[in-house]
């Protein structure tokens, strides 16, 4: 595939229909239809991504404050398998990032990933996020149901064997697997 151009647009009533489509290609899971309200109401937590416009991925969050801090939880951020490693999870990502440090108040970024999900795994390990724990029986209809918690912090407690202290990713342009 040659070189295209990658946008981030507005989840909107209008194009909520390819949000749920594309989860429902992406993800093993299933997702209600509480969570697309919902995502209809986070603003710039939720965005579709268009390579040479045509929807090719999107990404979900939410703010979490429980545990006594202010988090993003990633409720989903995938891309079509055909678009992958062209960069498109790593511009999502860092629009994650960004909301969180124009934001200033995000102690971290965490979300759930399947165990056997190895190029997830190395995609966000690559972004300085750590593997922080292990869910068991998290997934309820899926095999292997197991998940890792995988978070990025940015104050406060740090996770053993992070060294990340900046929320700025790498702008090496490499960072694309799973992209």
């Amino acid at each position: 595939m040659t070189k295209g151009r990658i946008e981030l647009g507005e989840v909107t009533q209008h194009n909520i229909k390819q949000l749920k489509r594309l989860n429902q290609v992406v993800f093993p899971v299933t997702y209600n239809d509480k969570f697309y309200k919902d995502v209809l109401e986070v603003g710039e937590l939720a965005k579709l991504a268009y390579y040479n416009d045509i929807v090719v991925g999107a990404v979900c969050c939410r703010i979490d404050t429980s545990e006594n801090q202010r988090r993003l939880y990633i409720m989903t951020l995938g891309c079509l398998a055909p678009y992958r490693r062209l960069n498109i999870g790593t511009v999502m990502l860092r629009h994650v990032l960004d909301v969180c440090e124009k934001d200033g108040n995000i102690d971290s970024v965490f979300l759930h990933v399947q165990v056997n999900n190895e190029g997830a795994i190395k995609f966000y390990e690559k972004h300085g996020f750590t593997i922080a724990d292990e869910k068991k029986n998290y997934y309820k209809r899926i095999e292997p149901a197991d998940a890792f918690v995988v978070q990025k912090c940015f104050k406060g407690d740090r996770v053993a064997g992070s060294s990340e202290s900046s929320i700025v990713p790498s702008s090496d342009g490499k960072l694309n697997q799973y992209s």
